[in-house]
């Protein structure tokens, strides 16, 4: 891993560059592995209470698609290497945009007897103004759901 002092960096364009060294052109997530007690119920939870579609691949394992990404699955028991160094069940926190109204995702969210942790609240996300919901998935995962100002 490459750690750099202040002094070596170059702005350019509003974007960091770090002097002397070849950029990585990395621009988008492609998935990311939530560890899970159940697979079925997060599946589950996902796919009913945020609608996202369910999807199988290498043979039998499933995830569930958000936009142009997914969310993959797996347990403490049943790893898929390589992993993380303490794979942990409730030890996320991350952020779902959605382009529903947040008052009509804080009343679904009730209709799927979902408790709010905290919101709607203002933040500021990778583009911008957010409001955003808190929620906890099955594993008490912290799911922020957002939408763009």
């Amino acid at each position: 891993m490459v750690h750099a002092k202040s002094d070596e960096y170059d702005t350019f364009n509003n974007e960091l560059f770090l002097k002397g060294f070849e950029l990585v052109n990395i621009r988008d997530i492609d998935h990311l592995t939530l560890t899970v007690t159940d697979i079925a119920r997060s599946l589950r939870f996902y796919h009913e209470v945020f609608d996202l579609p369910i999807v199988t691949f290498d043979g039998d394992r499933q995830a569930v698609l958000v936009g142009k990404q997914k969310i993959n699955f797996q347990t403490t028991n049943q790893p898929h290497q390589p992993i993380a160094a303490k794979p942990t069940p409730g030890s996320a926190d991350l952020c779902l945009i959605a382009k529903d109204n947040i008052d009509d995702i804080q009343h679904h969210l009730k209709s799927y007897f979902v408790d709010l942790i905290a919101g709607p609240v203002e933040r500021t996300g990778a583009h911008g103004k957010l409001t955003s919901l808190y929620v906890r998935d099955p594993d008490n995962n912290l799911i922020e759901i957002s939408n763009y100002h």
